[in-house]
């Protein structure tokens, strides 16, 4: 497996001072955060673009809560969400919302044992061991979709994120498609109500850290933190009900049917109904103002974007996410043109 992650090399204070002091008429050095589902992709992006046109991007993955606060703020040239905006708030803060790249959310346990698919779960009884109404592993619910397996007497640790999330957007929001009962105690956002069994972390490679140190844990985290840190994944029911994993081809196939035509380029992507479609697939997506003061900096969003969509796709998939349909590619190219 291909290491995920790369650090960001630090830029060297004789080039920031010349980033400062460069014509207008150079590229601007840009800089964006938010979620951190997508930070191993925009990094290898960044590195490459560098390589090719000499410009600098930096993105920090503080969470999706944080990188829509910061654009709205101002303080970064982009944010990034998993937890797409509303058509009225994108028109209220005047931001164009761009999708990237799409992948999905995994459940992962850490139970001794156990491999990738051995242990199954549905999304109602899912829903259950998140909201801690379901407290152990040998639970009459989980035993029934796992007939012959040797479950555990163990008490399950509910890992979660502490930051405001796009991933924890998007498992709250499908375990509330699966479980009324969920929807009303734990509630569906990026922030929401965990039960007293639960520990937080901060981004996604928190939430893999306290899965991986916790024996009993189940949490959930992007498909790339999981691929890296070797972890356990939970085979689960799709609405075909066919127990599917996380695969690229689950994630593409869940994304087939999906139309990107909607305003805010934000299609629901949860519990689709294809055969083998992983139910929490999720696209991440990039903000940028309308009409920002800065034009070097909004043309040099628009020119690092354009470019990754055409040459970075290969990328991306090496990282484990999927790219968007060629169809999709050119929609987000036209929207950028709003870009002022």
């Amino acid at each position: 497996m291909k290491k995920l992650m790369k650090k960001w090399t630090a830029i060297p204070l004789a080039a920031a001072v010349l980033a400062m002091t460069a014509p207008v008429a150079m590229a601007a050095n840009i800089t964006g955060a938010g979620a951190t589902f997508p930070f191993a992709v925009y990094t290898k992006w960044a590195e490459a673009y560098n390589a090719k046109t000499g410009n600098q991007v930096n993105y920090q993955g503080i969470g999706s809560s944080g990188g829509i606060k910061q654009i709205k703020a101002k303080t970064v040239d982009f944010g990034g969400t998993d937890a797409p905006l509303k058509v009225g708030d994108l028109k209220e803060a005047g931001l164009v919302q761009l999708p990237t790249v799409m992948g999905g959310a995994t459940i992962v346990v850490n139970l001794p044992g156990f491999k990738s698919g051995d242990l199954k779960l549905d999304g109602a009884t899912a829903a259950s061991v998140f909201s801690g109404a379901i407290k152990k592993w040998n639970d009459p619910a989980i035993a029934s979709l796992n007939p012959g397996a040797k479950l555990p007497d163990t008490a399950i640790t509910v890992a979660h994120r502490s930051d405001g999330s796009g991933t924890t957007f998007a498992v709250t929001n499908y375990l509330a498609k699966q479980s009324e009962a969920f929807k009303s105690s734990v509630g569906a956002g990026t922030t929401v109500n965990w039960p007293a069994n639960a520990v937080g972390g901060k981004g996604n490679p928190g939430v893999a850290a306290n899965v991986t140190k916790i024996v009993g844990a189940v949490g959930y985290v992007d498909i790339a933190d999981a691929m890296k840190n070797n972890m356990t994944f939970v085979a689960l029911k799709n609405k075909a009900g066919k127990f599917v994993l996380p695969t690229q081809q689950t994630i593409a196939d869940a994304a087939a049917g999906a139309d990107f035509k909607v305003e805010g380029m934000a299609p629901d992507l949860l519990d689709q109904t294809h055969e083998n479609a992983w139910p929490i697939t999720s696209a991440t997506y990039v903000l940028v103002y309308e009409k920002g003061s800065d034009a070097a900096k909004q043309q040099s969003v628009v020119d690092f974007f354009t470019w990754s969509l055409s040459n970075g796709q290969k990328m991306a998939e090496e990282l484990g996410f999927v790219a968007l349909p060629a169809s999709v590619v050119k929609m987000v190219e036209a929207e950028m043109k709003k870009i002022k």
